[in-house]
């Protein structure tokens, strides 16, 4: 059974979408930058019994990270389901952030998703689909986040990118944005937001959502327009 590959599988929102698909019987691909974050994730999503692979990849880094995901497309097969939930979250300002800086940090939250979607998109349309789904923030720009406004932002139109020209062949490309610090037991609980990428995986064609809006006790959708 193909299953559900994590990219950016931290201990927050990556471990509880890990832990949510589990739950449902889908073998877990985990993908992140540390060994000893991996481990731990893994540790903790064993205990549903499915199977369990991990690799380790800077999204930064497109040739370690294509490795990456070839690996656990090996073990796993085409996924069903991808998550991309890596970010560089930081405050910063224009009068403090470098062009370094800000390069640094679009690579993580922009440019990692991008090549995720180009590594394991093309294999899903080809098959029967699947889901895409990116963990996204900010609805609306803050001038003290200023590289992750810009980033989330960007990601919000690449998800629309990739619904244009995927949604077609069966794969929903979809965001959750998640408007405020993630915490277990507050109104940003990763448990409560993972079941955003459930529900999101599960909808059916006619009622896609491109965006899912996680604003604590509040929810709100952004539907896939019909087709012309």
């Amino acid at each position: 059974m193909s299953g559900v590959v994590i990219v950016g599988a931290g201990p927050g929102i990556g471990q509880a979408v890990a832990l949510r698909f589990a739950r449902e019987g889908l073998p877990v691909a985990l993908v992140a930058r540390s060994r000893a974050g991996l481990d731990a994730v893994a540790e903790v999503v064993a205990s549903s019994g499915v199977r369990i692979v991990s690799a380790i990849a800077d999204v930064t880094d497109e040739v370690a990270l294509r490795i990456a995901l070839d690996q656990v497309v090996d073990e796993l097969g085409p996924p069903e389901v991808v998550v991309y939930n890596a970010a560089l979250i930081r405050s910063d300002t224009t009068e403090g952030l470098s062009a370094r800086g800000l390069l640094d940090a679009y690579a993580v939250n922009v440019v990692g998703a991008h090549s995720v979607a180009a590594r394991l998109i093309p294999a899903m349309a080809a098959r029967d689909g699947g889901s895409f789904l990116v963990t996204g923030g900010m609805p609306e720009p803050k001038p003290d986040y200023l590289s992750l406004s810009l980033g989330k932002a960007s990601v919000r139109t690449l998800v629309t990118l990739l619904d244009q020209r995927y949604g077609a062949s069966g794969v929903h490309v979809a965001s959750v944005t998640v408007a405020g610090p993630v915490a277990p037991g507050t109104a940003f609980d990763p448990d409560d937001i993972a079941e955003h990428y459930w529900r999101l995986h599960n909808q059916p064609l006619g009622g896609w959502e491109l965006e899912v809006l996680h604003a604590g006790r509040s929810v709100c959708g952004a539907t896939r327009p019909p087709a012309a």
